[in-house]
């Protein structure tokens, strides 16, 4: 069982921690820094989906020109 231990420590042909903790650092940044490009797009389409839900539920309530049309393609 010694002689096992000694030969798994001493072992260098797999990545080490450092080399892992490496490449977990950086796909952390990328993942924050397209978290934050992709911030305001986000933000803009749950708003207009909100006031979507909204326009139909007071079409539904019998408002009048509630504009409750379906989603048109954005260019």
């Amino acid at each position: 069982m010694k002689s096992f231990l000694k030969t798994f420590l001493a072992d260098e042909s797999g990545a080490s921690a450092a080399e892992y903790a490496l490449i977990l650092a950086v796909v952390g940044v990328a993942i924050g820094g397209a978290a934050l490009l992709l911030a305001d797009e986000i933000g803009d389409a749950m708003v207009d989906g909100a006031d979507r839900v909204e326009d139909c539920a007071a079409a539904a309530d019998g408002t009048p020109d509630a504009g409750c049309a379906p989603a048109t393609a954005v260019d």
